[in-house]
């Protein structure tokens, strides 16, 4: 094996570790979501990542993604809201006013 072989393997296994990673993220918010809208007696509608890019808080390199997710609040009406987070970490999830029954 040839240090460019060894090098490809590597670069391939990082891109494949970056990959679970970020679908290990998604598979999280999507979790932490649907509890969020029980919990506040919301319907879920969909769930989409606006933006996915590298930061280093806390000390490490980790991804930085914001997702946005449609819900309502009285089965007619469709509100957009967003949840930040970094890693596994959320930073912040925003609703905007919305109807109730």
């Amino acid at each position: 094996m040839t240090l460019l072989e060894l090098t490809l393997w590597l670069g391939l296994g990082f891109v494949a570790f970056q990959f679970w990673r970020i679908r290990s993220i998604s598979e999280f918010t999507d979790s932490y979501l649907r509890q969020y809208c029980k919990n506040n007696q919301l319907q879920l509608l969909s769930i989409a990542r606006a933006k996915t890019r590298i930061t280093f808080n806390y000390s490490k390199p980790d991804w930085h993604n914001i997702f946005v997710f449609e819900f309502s609040g009285n089965g007619e009406d469709r509100y957009s809201g967003e949840v930040e987070l970094v890693g596994k970490h959320i930073i912040r999830t925003t609703l905007p006013p919305h109807r109730v029954n």
